[in-house]
């Protein structure tokens, strides 16, 4: 699976373990940076890396900032992007059952690599609820609401 990376300079380090996990995996990481600890603009890395996801260069993204909010107010601001902040493997496994996340935001301050690398692990391999109506039904909402309210990329 082809997946977007990105971080600011509070989930560099994070950003490259689980880098490291998903190439060891078979999958394909494109790192659209940071590149250090230096302090930087988390939108300068997050936001290109939600547009490949959002033109399908990606299937999905994984971005690591201190917390995990600033990654996911910036994806879910893209049309095709919902962005989950999961702090646990259960967080992970909802995230993808009940509303078919394709980014993964991580917070570099909160969790430590090994929680972090077993959150990855159950978001990557867990497939959304396709067969129970209610799950299905909110997820149509809230595609409906990225409808009404986002443009598609192809629109702008």
């Amino acid at each position: 699976m082809k997946i977007a990376m990105a971080s600011d300079h509070a989930g560099f380090e994070l950003k490259g373990e689980i880098k490291e996990w998903l190439e060891s995996q078979g999958h394909e990481v494109t790192d659209f940076g940071t590149g250090s600890k230096a302090s930087c603009d988390l939108p300068d890395y997050v936001y290109p890396a939600s547009l490949a996801v959002a033109r399908g260069e990606a299937e999905r993204g994984i971005f690591v900032d201190g917390v995990g909010y600033g990654s996911a107010l910036i994806a879910n601001r893209i049309y095709g992007l919902t962005a989950a902040v999961c702090q646990d493997p259960f967080c992970a496994k909802l995230a993808r059952q009940h509303t078919d996340s394709n980014v993964l935001c991580l917070g570099g301050k909160i969790i430590g690599s090994g929680i972090a690398l077993d959150i990855v692990n159950v978001w990557m391999h867990t497939d959304p609820i396709t067969d129970v109506e209610k799950y299905v039904r909110r997820v149509k909402k809230v595609k409906a609401i990225s409808e009404k309210h986002l443009k598609k990329l192809s629109e702008i």
